[in-house]
């Protein structure tokens, strides 16, 4: 399927796995909007496609209700009908285990990480039932199907609560025409790695899975025709075991 007069809305697209999308589907011809919080961040990121169209921006933080309801309204306006949404915003802490973890940073994490997939869908999911398509790629992790101690039990959580609403609302939305993927990426190389409790040797991210290499997933997905669904898909690098 040719992706060129497409429309994307990647939220969490001003940096890491976000941006990488962006970018991917931006040089298939779609048209493309990025979101996040930082609207330095984001015109920076957008600054990364040369080419046409230009990538727009729109600052929002997902946890936010009511400015991502915004967001949508805008995205009608600027996008047009909305054929593809990436929510790939998602934080993590420094502080993360259970006897560190800060009830404020708790709240946080599932506010963005969770919270945030819902404002998304319960914004997007009417615009595209009336036209009775649309692709949602949901980016959880690896620890939103085994919880890994690295990540702490809050983000565990978040994304355990990302991956059930992303399978929930697609077995809801099949019948609509409308197919959602849950992606769960392993180590990935993206700025979240600041906030590991340790710090992460550039050797080490070089092995790791790259946001070039999940937007070439996501390409794929989106080029599918509209009767085929990939519900889930893990990507992690050669050295993390997963089973």
């Amino acid at each position: 399927m040719d992706l060129k007069h497409k429309t994307a809305l990647v939220t969490g697209g001003g940096s890491g796995i976000g941006l990488g999308i962006a970018l991917g589907l931006a040089k298939e011809g779609c048209k493309v909007a990025i979101a996040g919080r930082d609207e330095k961040k984001l015109l920076r990121a957008a600054r990364e496609f040369e080419g046409e169209p230009a990538i727009l921006t729109r600052s929002c933080d997902v946890s936010d209700r009511a400015g991502v309801d915004r967001l949508f309204a805008w995205a009608d306006e600027a996008l047009g009908p909305l054929d593809i949404l990436v929510l790939s915003a998602g934080i993590n802490v420094v502080k993360r285990r259970m006897a560190d973890l800060d009830p404020a940073d708790w709240d946080r994490i599932m506010a963005i990480n969770a919270t945030g997939v819902f404002n998304c869908l319960h914004a997007a999911l009417p615009r595209m039932r009336k036209r009775k398509s649309g692709l949602v790629v949901n980016i959880s992790s690896v620890a939103g199907k085994r919880a890994l101690a690295l990540a702490g039990p809050a983000y565990c959580a978040s994304k355990f609560a990302a991956t059930a609403l992303g399978t929930a609302a697609g077995l809801e939305e099949r019948p609509n025409g409308i197919r959602i993927t849950n992606i769960y990426p392993g180590e990935a190389n993206t700025p979240i790695l600041d906030q590991r409790p340790v710090p992460v040797p550039p050797e080490k991210k070089a092995q790791m899975v790259q946001p070039e290499d999940i937007a070439a997933v996501v390409v794929t997905l989106a080029k599918l025709p509209a009767h085929v669904l990939v519900p889930e898909l893990v990507i992690t690098p050669l050295y993390q075991e997963f089973a």
